[in-house]
């Protein structure tokens, strides 16, 4: 009913999954034209050329670096090394409980389920991680904590000198996954680059992707930073080719032409700070993002807010009863979000 009165988008646009509205880099587009012929072949298996561009960006040994089908891959083979070949990790039986905010990442609990694990969900605080009940779920059968920063779907932070303090109080045998997938999007100078705290602390894995910053979501491929034996149990879990050659060498050049990508992440939070300012003058509540959406706590008028939007061309995620997180996209999408959270604020 929202959308009354606002023009109506010829083909909907995508809002609802964080993706890039950018396409990749016009080199990136020509190397994959190349490798296309190629596909005939199987990629390296252990994605050597990924893996010491990684290394030499980040500074990190090679042997610290894991690769899989986007950082949900990733995720999947960290939890099946600490939940189902538990042994080689930690000494412990199969099974066990991974603690998380929530809400957060969706692929969290299907992810615990599918490796046979139990999710202790811990509320946030104020759409935040709240770090001290995080710590106070923490269990003799914990096996890790994770830790979404910026958090999806919410779009806060958790800042350094917090985030170290809950990395002190931990035992030192319960991992810290630190998901940093939307990392490139991050402005605060107080939020911590998640590599710089793993060096010194074995107990820190960091995950990235280049699904969203660097606009390869449907080439599937992430990485993980890790310490011994870490980043070895996430490899032994690994697929055998699970990371295809055309994602390796999209990777790789995306990495090489990270300035141009970076001047397109730019553009996308200077669109943020307008939308965001723009659903404030509406009346809604939007927290601060670090990341590449907005989260709109809208309670009961969700689903109004999301069919209104849909209406109009622009596809939302809904969580039903709780909010909106929306999609830094198009201008024009953009827009339509604006004219109907305006149209929404007239209404109410």
């Amino acid at each position: 009913m929202y959308a009354k009165g606002i023009p109506v988008a010829s083909s909907p646009y995508g809002l609802a999954a964080n993706e890039n509205p950018h396409s990749p880099l016009p080199a990136v587009q020509d190397l994959l034209a190349t490798e296309a012929a190629r596909v005939n072949r199987y990629p390296d298996r252990f994605a050597t050329e990924l893996i010491a561009a990684l290394a030499d960006r980040l500074s990190v040994p090679a042997s610290h670096l894991a690769v899989g089908a986007g950082s949900v891959g990733v995720t999947q083979h960290l939890l099946h090394s600490l939940l189902v070949a538990a042994g080689p990790l930690q000494g412990r039986s199969p099974g066990g409980e991974i603690v998380y905010a929530w809400p957060s990442f969706e692929a969290y609990p299907h992810l615990t389920a599918m490796c046979g694990g139990r999710s202790v969900q811990v509320p946030l605080t104020d759409h935040r991680h709240d770090l001290e009940a995080l710590t106070d779920a923490v269990t003799a059968e914990t096996r890790a904590v994770i830790v979404c920063n910026p958090n999806n779907p919410t779009s806060t932070v958790v800042r350094r000198q917090e985030l170290e303090r809950f990395l002190d109080r931990l035992p030192a045998h319960t991992l810290v996954i630190l998901d940093e997938a939307y990392r490139e999007f991050v402005r605060d100078a107080e939020v911590p680059d998640g590599v710089e705290l793993y060096r010194d602390r074995p107990q820190v894995v960091v995950l990235r992707t280049f699904s969203k910053a660097y606009g390869l979501a449907g080439l599937r491929v992430g990485y993980a930073v890790a310490h011994e034996p870490v980043a070895a149990a996430i490899r032994a879990a690994a697929v055998p080719f699970g990371v295809s050659s055309l994602a390796q060498s999209a990777a790789v050049a995306s990495l090489d032409a990270e300035h141009q990508l970076m001047e397109r992440v730019d553009t996308v939070v200077k669109e943020r700070h307008r939308v965001r300012e723009g659903l404030l003058a509406a009346g809604l509540e939007v927290p601060p993002s670090e990341a590449n959406f907005l989260w709109l706590p809208l309670g009961r008028r969700t689903h109004g807010f999301a069919e209104a939007c849909a209406a109009a061309g622009a596809l939302v995620r809904a969580f039903p009863g709780e909010g909106a997180r929306v999609t830094v996209g198009e201008p024009e999408a953009n827009d339509i979000v604006l004219a109907v959270a305006a149209e929404l604020a007239r209404q109410n």
